[in-house]
């Protein structure tokens, strides 16, 4: 059973009468505790009166999936099975990262009836929401207390990335379409493939004329290409410690699952197959053998579970994982925080030789609050901190030359710019034939 405000203050109301009896000569202490017999008789008969919390039964009805910070409903159904009226106070007990309002819902439930509530959430981090249990409080008549039951019905909820970034994605299509309508005809030579014929015109390459076809056709007929579509995208996200640190209003783990979204939806609708790797020491998520509409559906699912671990990354293990995903010739982005010549050691060292038909691209979240430390030097303290920030600057911009000359493309921008530039560079060396 439990006991509401309304008992006490029911009382603390007692303070009339008992002063009343006391002025009358009854002793102040049969006063105070006729008072309080009174009020655990009333409190007794509206617990007696309340319905059963045991007797309903409690069912769920929650979304599988949902993105964070994107409001959802979870509906909770009491069914009554007892012969009287429930007027019951719910608390569906959430974590607190579900975003859950702290305030109890109030539903009556007449006897054999079924009804519904609806719970607001607004979830705030990545992973598997949890409610364990949902207690049900059952009001009497009177308000003074009641019953109370707790039902053991689990519900679950798996967060996804908020894909921020997916507003980029028209407008990279668009630029997609344009490049396979009109450098299929400006592309030559290897790395290609067959698009279709047409009949020759001034200007044309000669060395791309089709002496078959012109033979069948009885005029000059040419071959046309487009870029060449099946290629293979690996892309590997770094778990490790130093995914964890913050960058703006979140990690740079959050802002290379952005990336990787958005260049995985890109890549689909190009044509190509994609593979996704989260690696610290182990590996964390794994996504291969997907294609279509079903690719980015799991690579969330992968992504959502996964977060930064305060170890450092084993980086000959997760290359080696790499090739264990593909052997054909494809384009492999690493997503990590490189901007340290003594951390980015071993990176350096297991990195893969460069290759005519592999392109490595690793790409950095950058802080931006670091450029601006940089610029500042109002006071003492202003020029301690740049001179700080400088040497930070020039530390990554050593390992990026690093990257550059054992063959690989680096790209450091801010968590809203990394995503876009990645799938900018996926499109130019698409239109260069090199993908």
């Amino acid at each position: 059973m439990f006991v509401s405000g309304r008992l006490a203050l029911l009382i603390g109301l007692g303070v009339v009468p008992v002063v009343a009896l006391a002025m009358a000569g009854i002793p102040v202490w049969v006063a105070v505790a006729a008072w309080l017999l009174l009020c655990g008789i009333l409190l007794a008969i509206d617990v007696s009166l309340a319905a059963s919390a045991r007797r309903i039964t409690v069912t769920r009805r929650v979304p599988a999936r949902a993105r964070i910070d994107e409001p959802i409903d979870a509906g909770v159904a009491l069914h009554n099975h007892g012969e009287r009226t429930l007027h019951a106070l719910i608390r569906d007990a959430w974590q607190p990262t579900a975003g859950a309002s702290a305030e109890r819902l109030r539903v009556v439930v007449p006897p054999g009836e079924r009804r519904r509530v609806t719970v607001p959430l607004l979830p705030r981090r990545r992973g598997e929401l949890v409610s364990a249990f949902v207690f049900v409080r059952s009001r009497g008549p009177l308000g003074l207390g009641g019953r109370q039951a707790r039902h053991d019905v689990r519900g679950a909820i798996r967060v996804l990335p908020a894909f921020a970034s997916r507003k980029h994605l028209p407008s990279r299509l668009a630029r997609l379409r344009e490049l396979d309508g009109n450098t299929s005809i400006q592309v030559r030579g290897q790395g290609t493939e067959f698009d279709s014929l047409r009949e020759y015109v001034r200007g044309d390459d000669v060395r791309s004329i089709d002496w078959r076809a012109t033979a069948r056709a009885g005029t000059t007929m040419l071959r046309t290409w487009r870029p060449e579509r099946d290629r293979h995208v690996v892309i590997l996200i770094d778990t490790g410690r130093t995914a964890a640190a913050r960058v703006g209003d979140g990690t740079r783990l959050d802002a290379a699952l952005e990336a990787s979204l958005l260049l995985a939806a890109l890549a689909s609708r190009a044509g190509d197959h994609v593979h996704l790797l989260m690696y610290d020491r182990v590996v964390r998520g794994r996504v291969t053998g997907v294609d279509g509409p079903g690719l980015l559906q799991a690579i969330t699912d992968a992504m959502a579970p996964v977060h930064a671990r305060l170890v450092d990354t084993d980086w000959g293990g997760a290359f080696t994982a790499i090739r264990s995903l593909t052997t054909r010739p494809s384009l492999v982005v690493v997503l990590t925080a490189q901007d340290a010549a003594e951390s980015a050691r071993s990176f350096l060292g297991a990195f893969p030789n460069a290759s005519r038909a592999t392109t490595v691209l690793v790409g950095s979240v950058t802080d931006e609050a670091v450029g601006v430390l940089a610029t500042k030097r109002d006071s003492r303290e202003d020029i301690y901190l740049a001179a700080a920030a400088e040497h930070t600057l020039r530390d990554a911009e050593n390992v990026a030359d690093a990257i550059r000359r054992a063959g690989g493309e680096a790209i450091a921008a801010d968590p809203e710019s990394l995503p876009p530039r990645i799938a900018d560079r996926y499109l130019e060396l698409k239109a260069a034939g090199r993908l």
